[in-house]
């Protein structure tokens, strides 16, 4: 009898996770599939455009990192409240991340715009990769309220158990930004052929339309929560504060982290500059449906949180990673067995193909480990645990994988491989450190 309640009980968790993941997941693939016919177009202009927007793409995710880290906060206070059962307060935690995502984009992305230039020197010194992306950088600047703004529904929306809202605001900016990059980086339809700059354009304008959207459905169904009703007080400020600065540093240093990155691989050459812009978006189609568990992970920790019970929380975070794992592992065969064919579709140069193909199938073969540290990392910050993730990961990038990846590399003469292999090494051994934090449950004690 015993037995067959386990088995019940472990399907009925299993589809709760599902229920609750694959929304997230849709999005974060859409996300990715979106990133992917961006590159697509991008790839057809040739190596210094895809390098240009792959540099472009990672210093913009570095501004905007320590905005967008008020998703954890967010997230976290909303799923305890609705944990507690206090239904009309878990919006209000929603308001406070609005305001606090305006109050730092704005002087954050302005110093960026003055310093586009002197950035992108030093990521990458090729003269073409420069011109084509400092415009690029600068337009997409534009978007970084919107984008903080979006990620602070994210993670009220994914707080709450109403991940469908989260993935149907993303299919609408993933529309848009398809269709205005198909009219401005080739010029269809009349339109003016602007190349990587109508990359940047489009998506600018697909994520005010996200924020508008948003918006819309906020005031629509979470109005008896407290959205826009009032805003958090300064115990609950504080609160947000403690959980989401340690997650925007930590998002910070680790989008800086794969800025110097680029900034490595371009001091290999402008080649291995490419592949690795194309290898990270095709990468990010199997990373970010593990994200996605590990917010869902954040979720159901947080509210098992809120009602105080500490083993349910506990085993939520290993039941997310029994079906992350599997979930990434088929996610990454294609990556392993068919690197060519799947590369081939957005790097149309015979070398940069030839120097892409074992890195991609490095990670296919990694994958699996990948997912363990983002679902038990994503948990952590559910828990409130922000700062100990925090310490994982910059220590684990910052001084240890780019140290070795710059002696690898441009040092040592290992080229692109040597630094996949490298990255894919420091990963696991991050997502084992994660392993052991969650099992001794240190996180279960901390108040939000």
């Amino acid at each position: 009898m015993t037995a067959k309640h386990d088995v019940v009980g472990a399907k009925g968790r299993t589809t709760t996770i599902l229920t609750l993941g694959l929304p997230v997941i849709g999005g974060m693939v859409s996300q990715n599939v979106l990133n992917l016919v961006d590159t697509a177009f991008v790839g057809t202009l040739g190596n210094a455009a895809l390098a240009a927007v792959g540099t472009g793409s990672f210093a913009f995710f570095m501004t905007t990192a320590f905005v967008t880290g008020l998703s954890a906060g967010v997230q976290a206070i909303a799923a305890r409240r609705h944990g507690e059962g206090r239904m009309d307060e878990t919006a209000v935690p929603l308001n406070g991340g609005l305001l606090l995502a305006i109050a730092l984009a704005l002087p954050l992305t302005s110093i960026a715009w003055l310093v586009a230039p002197a950035l992108f020197h030093v990521l990458n010194p090729d003269p073409a990769v420069i011109e084509l992306g400092v415009p690029f950088l600068r337009v997409r600047l534009l978007s970084a309220v919107f984008l903080g703004c979006n990620f602070a529904f994210r993670g009220y929306w994914n707080g709450i158990n109403r991940p469908g809202n989260y993935l149907r605001t993303l299919v609408l900016m993933h529309a848009v930004n398809i269709a205005l990059c198909w009219l401005l980086i080739f010029g269809n339809l009349g339109a003016p052929r602007l190349g990587t700059l109508g990359a940047g354009i489009a998506n600018c304008v697909a994520t005010g339309v996200g924020t508008l959207y948003y918006m819309g459905q906020g005031l629509r169904f979470a109005r008896p929560a407290g959205f826009l009703r009032k805003l958090p007080d300064a115990t609950a400020l504080r609160t947000m504060l403690r959980i989401s600065v340690p997650a925007g540093i930590q998002q910070l240093l680790y989008a800086a982290g794969l800025t110097t990155l680029f900034a490595i691989v371009g001091h290999v050459g402008t080649a291995e500059a490419a592949a690795a812009s194309v290898l990270t978006n095709v990468m990010l189609v199997a990373i970010l449906p593990g994200l996605a568990f590990g917010i869902v992970s954040a979720s159901l920790v947080g509210q098992s949180l809120g009602r105080k019970d500490r083993d349910e929380a506990h085993r939520w975070g290993w039941d997310v990673v029994k079906v992350a794992t599997v979930a990434m592992t088929v996610l990454g065969l294609p990556m392993l067995f068919l690197p060519g064919p799947v590369l081939s579709i957005f790097i149309h140069d015979p070398e940069t193909l030839a120097l892409a193909e074992p890195a991609l199938q490095v990670f296919g073969g990694t994958i699996a480990a990948e997912s363990v540290g983002m679902v038990l990392m994503n948990a952590l910050l559910g828990a409130g645990a922000g700062k100990l993730t925090m310490m994982v990961s910059v220590g684990m990038q910052w001084l240890v994988f780019l140290p070795i990846a710059w002696l690898i590399g441009p040092v040592l003469g290992y080229g692109l491989l040597g630094i996949w292999i490298a990255q894919s090494a420091y990963r696991s051994v991050q997502a084992l450190i994660y392993a052991a934090l969650w099992q001794r449950r240190a996180w279960a004690r901390v108040e939000v």
